[in-house]
This record gives structure tokens, C-alpha cells and sequence, in this order.
């Protein structure tokens, strides 16, 4: 009998300590451990180390059940996140859907959304706020904030019916931002405070560090963001435990499920997208991303990998200030296949 109640107690004592494993979260300071303590390789991880610079980056973490066991760079300074800025703001969104002011099928006509001359048609106001969220509007306005290629690779005004066809659009992405903050009647950069940046600990976000972009091209704004890789990570770690942060539910967990799944293929690198989200690509592939991943990631180097099969997070951002040359993607790939190298999962 006592032999029985000593076994129990052990098995409570570990599952106590897993379970406060999986569910750690930083405090006004993130948590540090050696790496051999978490069954990492700091071999392994020097290579990747190595591989960072040779790639241009200039922050990096990696969080392992929500402690940092790898951090190298300048993880302190806000540094401009690019398209990184269209994850977060698809948390903003998840919760103003679950507070009922924002519906996904409302269309642009019901919202009275419009644009410059050349106008949008009836036909283009059909699209809803899905479809923005999914890069499926058929809407091919000009738009602010986008790359040269982004713009090249524009299709024809009303060559796709809303719903039908996938193009990574910063047209749907601004209208995005305009639809939330006349929906909520908050800017996106102090709802981004009020929401997730205070309740989650941020150390390094502010406000007023974000300037909006207006232009001639259209009458929605880019909503550019300036992020420090650490609280980066804090926003990684909210999405792991699938919006939920020491016991406070903020982003609603069937949101993040439900906006981390692929509901198109990127034609040429075969990944998914999601509600403003990249994913692992949908039918995975030896070698590929581990299945279940989810990620942010910006023009010139900027991603945030969110990695659930592994309890997982890993940032890397490459200052723009700097003007780097960005990394290939076949890069960054390397740098996180290294990274995952030098865990614990599977060596």
C-alpha cells in the first residue's frame, strides 16, 4: 500500500511538473535555462549561431516550454516588422468577431467600404471580410506599403470573382485596418496596447512608435509596426497556448485555431495561408515544416514560427534600419531546420 501511495505521489509530482512546463509564461523578465538543461545541443546551437549572422540577423530567441533556452543579438530594439504587422493585427480581429463587432460575413457594400478612382465594383464590394482575411477578395486596387513585387504580381481589376483565387494583396490587408478600427473605434496600434500588449508583458512596445502611411494609391492606410524580438516572442507564446496567457483567455482559442489553418497554397514555395497567417504547407513533405506550424513573417527577414508539436517558438528579425539584404527563403528554412537539429526532438 505504501509502495502504491509513493508511486502516486511521484506521478502527481511529475505530471505537476510538466504541466507547469507546458503552461510557464515570462514575467516582467523572460526565463532563462542552459541549454543542455533542456536537452539542447550547444554545439548544435552555435552552428546556428554562425548560420544567423551569415544570413543578416540581428535578433533571434528561441523558446522552449516557454522559457529561453537561445537568444543571440539586439532582442531589445523595436525594429520595423513588415507583413509581421497583418498577424497581429489578425488577433485584434479574432477579438472583435468574439465581441460581435465585426462579422466575417459581412461584405464591403454592407460596410460601405470604397476606394479611389478607379472605384471599386459591385462586383469587388461581394467580397467579405473572410475573404480579405484569406488574401481571397478579387479586389486588385492599388495599395500602400507593398513591395515592387508585390505590385507586379497584382492580377487584372475583375479577372478573379471575390472567393476565388488567392494573391498575398496589401489591399485586403489595409482594408483590413480600416474595417477594425471603424468597427471598434480604436486605432490599431492602441488596441494593440490595450489588448495584448499590456496583458502579456511586453517590455519594449509603445503606441505612439506607430505611424500610420497614407498615400495616393488608396484611402486605407498601412499600419506599419515596430517590435522588439522578446515581446515578439511573448505574442508567439499567447498563440502556443492558443491565445491564452497565465490563466487569461485574450485572443479566443477556437480564433487562433481556426485562423492558423490553410485555407489556400502559396503557388510557388507550396506553404499555406491562413487568416493572415502562414502555415506549414498543407500536405506536408519529408523535410518540410514540422506539421501543425504556424508563422508571421515579413519583407527583409522578419518571422516569428510558431511550432506546437514541439512546444516551441522561434524569432528572428533583421533590423531594417540596417538595410540588410534580405535572407533567401531557402535560408531561413536552413536556419530553422538547424534550430530544430539542435533540440530535443528526435536526436
Amino acid at each position: 500500500m505504501r509502495r502504491l501511495l509513493l508511486v502516486a505521489i511521484l506521478a502527481s509530482l511529475l505530471l505537476g511538473r510538466f504541466a507547469a512546463a507546458q503552461d510557464r509564461f515570462p514575467g516582467t523578465e523572460w526565463d532563462h535555462v542552459l541549454p543542455p538543461q533542456s536537452g539542447w545541443s550547444e554545439t548544435l546551437l552555435a552552428d546556428v549561431q554562425d548560420w544567423s549572422k551569415q544570413i543578416n540577423s540581428t535578433a533571434f530567441m528561441v523558446i522552449h516550454r516557454g522559457v529561453v533556452v537561445a537568444e543571440w543579438g539586439d532582442t531589445v530594439k523595436c525594429t520595423e516588422l513588415a507583413s509581421v504587422r497583418k498577424s497581429l493585427l489578425s488577433a485584434l480581429i479574432g477579438i472583435a468577431v468574439a465581441e460581435r463587432k465585426i462579422s466575417l460575413d459581412s461584405t464591403l457594400a454592407q460596410l460601405g467600404i470604397d476606394d479611389n478612382a478607379p472605384a471599386l465594383t459591385d462586383v469587388e464590394k461581394q467580397a467579405t471580410v473572410r475573404m480579405l482575411l484569406e488574401a481571397r477578395s478579387g479586389v486588385y486596387h492599388p495599395a500602400l506599403y507593398e513591395t515592387p513585387a508585390m505590385a507586379k504580381q497584382r492580377p487584372a481589376r475583375g479577372s478573379h470573382e471575390p472567393g476565388t483565387f488567392w494573391y498575398y494583396n496589401n489591399w485586403d490587408f489595409n482594408a483590413l485596418g480600416t474595417i477594425y478600427e471603424h468597427a471598434t473605434g480604436t486605432g490599431v496600434y492602441e488596441a494593440l496596447d490595450r489588448l495584448i500588449a499590456q496583458p502579456i508583458g511586453m517590455q519594449d512596445y509603445r503606441p505612439e512608435d506607430g505611424v500610420y502611411v497614407p498615400g495616393a494609391a488608396s484611402i486605407h492606410r498601412a499600419y506599419p509596426l515596430r517590435m522588439s524580438a522578446r515581446d515578439l516572442a511573448r505574442f508567439a507564446l499567447l498563440y502556443l497556448n492558443k491565445g491564452a496567457w497565465a490563466g487569461k483567455q485574450l485572443v479566443p482559442a477556437d480564433w487562433v485555431r481556426e485562423s492558423t489553418q490553410p485555407y489556400s497554397e502559396e503557388p510557388r514555395l507550396g506553404l499555406g495561408y491562413g487568416y493572415l497567417w502562414w502555415t506549414a504547407e498543407p500536405k506536408p513533405v519529408p523535410g518540410g515544416i514540422p506539421e501543425g506550424t504556424f508563422f508571421a513573417w515579413g519583407a527583409g527577414g522578419q518571422h516569428a514560427f510558431v511550432i506546437p508539436a514541439y512546444d516551441l517558438v522561434v524569432v528572428n528579425l533583421v533590423d531594417r534600419d540596417q538595410q540588410l539584404p534580405e535572407p533567401k527563403v531557402s535560408e531561413v528554412k536552413q536556419l530553422l531546420s538547424q534550430t530544430l537539429k539542435a533540440g530535443p526532438f528526435g536526436r
